[in-house]
């Protein structure tokens, strides 16, 4: 019977055929704590509901999936990362597929997330390190019971062979900023990491578009009726309100 999971892929120009079998794309642990699966939820969700990227670009946002750089190395898994120019295949769960591998997309993504729960990540040693290595352009460090002291949020920039700190959160190559908002999401009050708009106001997410939808529909309401009662008043005395 033919192995599926052995594909030709090629690789740094030199075509290689590689085993998916034996590459763990899924270990079934669990995400590190609630607050942490609420931010990768917020950090993904309203990119796909609410944004429209610059020249209808096609992306893949993603939270807690394996990032495969090398066929002979295991995954890294990001909080979230961000793709752009790249779509998700459609047989989704064939085994070469599971996962973000770097020579199947043709790229790496262009930011990648890590949001902190405790110190054994090591986000700012090991994993800044690798994400350079790897050639992430943008490598950020979301910090909210600061771990690391604070800041909480740092943003890195690929330079070289390594990472300088960014001064700012403004992602122009990819139309997006990033902003610490406070607020309630999913019945939980804090401060949370989301992505913006040049203007720095929050991509909405589905709840948010539909509350937005909805109160422009009572305004509009509450407005057809007063002009409506304006209209009738006129009437009343005489006056066509349509002249």
């Amino acid at each position: 019977m033919e192995n599926t999971n052995i594909v030709v892929s090629v690789i740094d120009d030199e075509v290689i055929e590689i085993d998916y079998t034996n590459l763990i794309t899924e270990d079934d642990k669990p995400v590190d704590n609630l607050f942490s699966e609420k931010q990768q939820r917020l950090l993904t969700e309203p990119l796909y509901t609410s944004w429209t990227p610059l020249n209808d670009r096609p992306f893949i946002a993603l939270a807690n999936v394996g990032l495969f750089y090398s066929s002979e190395k295991s995954a890294v898994v990001p909080d979230m990362m961000l793709s752009l120019d790249v779509s998700a295949p459609p047989e989704m769960w064939e085994k070469q597929h599971r996962s973000y591998f770097i020579w199947k997309y043709g790229k790496a993504p262009e930011i990648v997330i890590e949001v902190v729960s405790n110190l054994k990540g090591n986000e700012l040693g090991y994993k800044k390190d690798l994400y350079a290595q790897i050639g992430i352009p943008y490598y950020v460090v979301f910090d909210p019971a600061e771990h690391y002291n604070k800041p909480i949020l740092r943003i890195f920039k690929k330079n070289g062979f390594g990472y300088v700190t960014k001064n700012d959160a403004i992602f122009e190559e990819l139309g997006l900023n990033l902003v610490l908002w406070e607020g309630e999401y999913e019945d939980a009050y804090s401060i949370w990491l989301r992505w913006a708009d040049h203007e720095n106001k929050p991509i909405p997410t589905g709840k948010e578009q539909k509350l937005r939808a909805e109160r422009e529909n009572a305004r509009a309401e509450k407005e057809s009726k007063r002009a409506e009662m304006l209209a009738q008043k006129l009437r009343e005395l005489g006056i066509n309100p349509d002249e």
